[in-house]
This record gives structure tokens, C-alpha cells and sequence, in this order.
């Protein structure tokens, strides 16, 4: 069980089974959407808890992003095509996240010139991702 806030402290989320590595995103939603780079970890929809004024917005066709209604912060990023999908939270929402490495990086051939992660994780380009993931079709606005 992990326990996170957002900035403010009006939202307050608790996840029981998540991911002890992050994953990073480099395509142009998130680029829009964080500012540069997208960092998340997955939560499990079971055990999974959200309180206070949580603001969804349906970002595209299969997913809705999640921010504080109080402060803005980003919290989460959902397919809204599956009940069972999982969470994909920010970690810096979480304390215990701070010692959580690197697991993987897509559209990295869209990564914006002054991110570059370092280390020995999965990388994929845009076409790497899409092909294995058929939901996706065109330039993502």
C-alpha cells in the first residue's frame, strides 16, 4: 500500500498493488499534458482509492486524464475503454515512489532535445509502440 497527495493536499489517494518501477512518455499528449515528460507508475484498479475534488477529463477516444480541482495537479492517466484498466499515477503524488527506477520509455524519437534519460531500461520509437498497440492511430493531438 502506497499513500499519496497532490500539491495542496485536498486529494489524497491510496493504491494497495502498483508497480514498483516508472514508466516514462515522451509522445505530444503528454509532452502537452506535464510539460515535457509524462513519469507514471500502474495502479490496480482493486484497492485503489481516491478522495477529494477529483477533475476527469476525457483526453482522447480511450483515455481520460485526472487532476486536483483545488491545486491542478496532474494525478493519473486511464483508459476509459476497459473497467479493469489500470491507473497510471503520477509519482511524485507519493513518497515512497522517490527510490522506484526506471522501467521503460516510449515514443523516445519524440522526446523533446532537453530530456534524456539515462540507464539500462526498454526503450521505444513511436512506430515501435503503435504497431503493438493498434488503438492508436495518427498524430495523437
Amino acid at each position: 500500500m502506497i499513500e499519496g497527495r497532490c500539491l495542496c493536499g485536498a486529494v489524497r489517494l491510496r493504491v494497495a498493488e502498483h508497480e514498483t518501477r516508472v514508466e516514462a512518455c515522451h509522445c505530444r499528449m503528454c509532452q502537452r499534458w506535464s510539460g515535457g515528460l509524462f513519469l507514471s507508475l500502474s495502479g490496480k484498479p482493486e484497492g485503489f482509492h481516491a478522495e477529494g475534488p477529483v477533475v476527469r477529463h476525457q483526453s482522447s477516444e480511450f483515455a481520460e486524464r485526472a487532476f486536483c480541482g483545488t491545486c491542478g495537479s496532474h494525478l493519473w492517466m486511464r483508459d476509459t475503454d476497459r473497467e479493469d484498466a489500470d491507473y497510471e499515477l503520477m509519482p511524485g503524488l507519493f513518497d515512497d515512489a522517490r527510490g522506484f527506477p526506471l522501467r521503460s520509455e516510449i515514443y523516445t524519437d519524440r522526446a523533446l532535445a532537453c530530456v534524456s534519460l539515462a540507464g539500462d531500461h526498454a526503450r521505444a520509437t513511436r512506430a515501435e509502440y503503435e504497431v503493438k498497440n493498434a488503438h492508436l492511430t495518427g498524430d495523437l493531438p
